[in-house]
């Protein structure tokens, strides 16, 4: 795996411990549940479908998308700071059909060499990152230009009233009880900022029929790291 520089200062930042057991232990079984409940599996599917190279994915959980990648990828770094998790996540890439190193990093400062990777995937994971801007800066590090960044992300929707009750939530017990997680953020309006080029993506419910639930709303799509970033460091040079 390509490390950092051992002076880099970010590498400090990512080995800051995230602990949350019992969120680990419940968001574990839940998902597995979810595989085929909720066709989480077919999502992981479409999430992933069509990638290649080298592949950096935030976030991995407990690595339930290690078993959808396609053959044309050559490797995958997953980068978990979730202790239980990153755990199963392990044990899950063993399983896999493609090279998997799991490794303990927060998405606010990847322990990988700038634009080392073909493309990333972020997965259920912005609602939880303590720095949006900082974490998908790092994702834009890390990609070549032109690098592609998949993602599968719930967040805010619905409307006032729903908006409303994830705002309440997220001001109060939802976070602490739930790893961190944030229902009322736009994933979408995220990458834009962070200078991403936004590709087609689709607004979802999960699940798809039942009650909707603050965190139901979902969207799946691509983005890029802009190709013309290349041509400017070729200019610059």
């Amino acid at each position: 795996m390509p490390l950092r520089s051992p002076g880099s200062g970010s590498v400090k930042a990512a080995r800051a411990p995230v602990h949350h057991p019992l969120f680990a232990r419940y968001y574990a079984r839940v998902s597995v549940s979810a595989e085929t409940r909720m066709g989480m599996g077919a999502i992981r599917d479409r999430l992933l479908a069509g990638l290649s190279g080298r592949v950096v994915e935030i976030g991995a959980g407990n690595g339930l998308n290690f078993a959808h990648y396609p053959s044309t990828v050559s490797e995958v770094v997953a980068l978990e700071p979730e202790r239980g998790l990153r755990q199963l996540a392990v044990e899950n890439a063993l399983r896999a059909e493609v090279p998997v190193d799991v490794v303990p990093a927060a998405a606010e400062a990847l322990p990988v060499k700038s634009e080392a990777f073909d493309a990333a995937v972020v997965s259920l994971v912005l609602c939880s990152v303590r720095d949006v801007p900082r974490a998908l800066a790092e994702v834009r590090r890390v990609l070549r230009p032109g690098g592609v960044v998949r993602f599968f992300e719930h967040g805010r929707g619905g409307g006032p009233a729903m908006t409303l009750t994830q705002r309440l939530l997220d001001r109060t017990l939802w976070p602490p009880l739930n790893g961190g997680c944030h229902l009322a953020r736009d994933p979408v309006a995220a990458l834009r900022a962070a200078g991403f080029e936004l590709g087609p993506y689709r607004r979802l419910l999960m699940p798809e029929s039942g009650p909707t639930l603050p965190t139901s709303y979902c969207v799946l799509g691509t983005a890029w790291r802009p190709p013309a970033e290349e041509a400017a460091a070729d200019a610059d040079a």
